[in-house]
């Protein structure tokens, strides 16, 4: 189902699990309450019925249905709107996979729509609701605890990235590594991905700290915001880190690449010269074994007591001086 999980707090304390948005909204009016409804797909009626009620902008419903949005805090009257761009690291192949999650956070409501299974906000949930003194706070508790889950969540990416950069360093100076390269390249696309999803969260972090009057945020949820900025700093300059090192190691792969392929085509280019040699050397011995190895009566070299020994003798000196010369100019 699109809706994962609905629900109206009065002070902090979970009071109402409505079965559909229209009881949600029924609920807030007759309480007094926050609602916090978490879509996951949603339709396009959902997201409408939603919007409806809240008066959410067009714009920002318009990039809640299409999605690919980068990360970014808008601003529409008295509703932030936040883009998220969530990550896990697959094991098994090795990748980072990069999620889509939109929030709007109003005075009243706070509603996200997830693109992706990441993050889990059924944890931040729960840590909420073990926390009613937070979460009494207001819809913005909400979203520092969106941020603080994402944020989370990219450090065991960050660690599975480094792992990856680790076996590439070993493998620049191995047996060489077919498609090094390739791995090289991608992964420092997937670098250059991470990075637009989290230092966007830096620049959002310090507009909330800054905007207590812009953006209502309660002194004590500005410090704990400037705990997670914290953390997205460190992130990033991770990130920074992982870039430079996989241009160096691209750079130093090129240089290993071209000096293996100098070394094996001066290695093939010895090759050719010994063959070369060797067969100077047994061309002679061969023209001379062709010409008096042939039955013509007219040859007078034929009827010369010495004709013969001359000829071998000729065919040794050839194949001699070949060698010699050949040997000094270190062909074999």
């Amino acid at each position: 189902m699109p809706i994962i999980d609905n629900a109206v707090y009065v002070g902090g304390q979970r009071i109402e699990n409505p079965e559909s948005l229209e009881q949600t909204f029924e609920y807030m009016r007759d309480k007094g309450g926050m609602a916090w409804i978490g879509l996951f797909r949603p339709t396009p009626e959902e997201i409408d019925k939603v919007a409806a009620e809240f008066s959410l902008h067009p714009l920002a419903i318009e990039d809640a249905l299409t999605g690919h949005q980068r990360a970014k805090l808008e601003r529409y009257g008295d509703i932030l709107f936040a883009v998220l761009r969530p990550a896990r690291y697959i094991d098994a192949t090795e990748t980072v996979e990069f999620g889509e999650l939109h929030v709007f956070v109003g005075r009243d409501f706070v509603v996200t729509i997830r693109h992706a299974d990441s993050p889990d906000l059924a944890r931040v949930r729960r840590r909420l609701e073990q926390q009613p003194e937070l979460l009494s706070l207001g819809p913005e508790a909400v979203l520092y605890a969106i941020l603080d889950e994402v944020v989370d969540e990219y450090s065991p990416v960050a660690a599975g990235v480094q792992n990856d950069i680790d076996e590439i360093e070993d493998a620049l100076f191995g047996a060489g590594e077919p498609n090094l390269s390739r791995r090289i390249y991608d992964l420092s696309r997937e670098v250059i991905a991470f990075q637009r999803a989290s230092e966007p969260l830096a620049v959002m972090l310090e507009s909330l700290q800054r905007g207590a009057e812009k953006y209502r945020v309660d002194l004590e949820l500005q410090r704990s915001l400037r705990d997670v900025l914290d953390h997205v700093l460190v992130v990033c300059q991770k990130l920074s880190g992982f870039r430079a090192t996989l241009e160096n190691a691209l750079t130093v792969n090129a240089t290993l690449v071209t000096q293996r392929l100098t070394e094996t085509s001066l290695e093939q280019g010895e090759q050719v010269k010994k063959i070369s040699g060797w067969a100077a050397i047994l061309f002679g011995p061969t023209l001379v074994a062709g010409i008096y190895g042939m039955n013509f009566e007219s040859m007078p070299e034929l009827s010369w007591q010495f004709g013969y020994p001359l000829a071998l003798a000729l065919m040794a000196a050839t194949s001699l001086t070949l060698y010699i010369v050949f040997r000094r100019k270190r062909w074999l």
